[in-house]
């Protein structure tokens, strides 16, 4: 049986008075991706962040790896967020912009070691971006730029890795080769992604378990055993319907 990576319990959440997360509960498992999928404004970017433990829940536990978050080893976790902080205009190079991983954790002015550019460029060949890396980052297209950052988020060798809308922007094709990349990570380096999205079809045929979030949690587990039209309903409304794109699933299916 595979361990759990991440274990939230009945964790509750405020923003500005307000909360965000009401007794959510769910497990990430190592070598799984997991999709929290839900509306604008339904706590899922802050599920994220407290699980990388930027917010702290005022009810409930949050145990990463086996431990309290608190005590979690830093540089376990990798983290994409919605938008990226590398700007596009400075002249940096693909090297450069993975490099900043490595460099996070050095004293001023201290060099690179044989071990970080073995990290870099071993990161580099895992999104097959190795024969880049020379190139100017701005110079890239969206899939390869969200390609690149991936490199940067897993330099560190994470054992986990947080996505906030990794797709957003991508087209069609390139979407659809993001996410085969995503399923090669998982498979050849043993990560466990948590990937944040709103297009329920676009990640259901490609993720292990769905968590259907708007504030609660209103489905959480396989895909393959599809989303009720009551869970829709009640998170993305009752005209909300959806289509999985794969093969293996023609009546997942919602309508109201």
């Amino acid at each position: 049986m595979r361990n759990a990576v991440i274990a939230l319990k009945n964790v509750w959440v405020r923003y500005n008075g307000s909360v965000i997360l009401e007794d959510v509960s769910l497990t990430v498992h190592e070598r799984e991706i997991m999709s929290i999928v839900g509306p604008n404004g339904s706590g899922k970017s802050t599920l994220l962040r407290t699980i990388m433990g930027l917010k702290k829940p005022f009810r409930g536990t949050v145990e990463v790896l086996g431990t309290p978050l608190r005590k979690t080893p830093r540089g376990l976790i990798g983290y994409l967020p919605q938008k990226s902080s590398a700007d596009v205009t400075m002249p940096v190079s693909v090297f450069d912009v993975v490099a900043m991983a490595r460099y996070a954790g050095k004293l001023l002015f201290e060099r690179l070691t044989g071990e970080d550019l073995s990290h870099i460029a071993s990161s580099l060949e895992a999104v097959e971006m190795s024969d880049f890396r020379d190139r100017h980052f701005g110079s890239l297209s969206e899939g390869q730029k969200q390609r690149v950052l991936i490199a940067r988020a897993i330099a560190m060798q994470p054992k986990i890795l947080l996505l906030d809308e990794p797709s957003t922007g991508l087209d069609a094709l390139a979407q659809d080769n993001f996410y085969q990349m995503l399923l090669t990570l998982r498979d050849t380096i043993g990560l466990a992604i948590v990937m944040v999205s709103h297009d329920i079809g676009a990640v259901s045929s490609i993720v292990d378990q769905l968590a259907c979030l708007k504030s609660r949690l209103h489905f959480h587990g396989k895909p393959a055993d599809c989303l009720s039209n009551e869970a829709l309903a009640a998170v993305f409304g009752k005209n909300m319907s959806y289509v999985r794109h794969d093969k293996n699933c023609d009546s997942c299916r919602g309508d109201e």
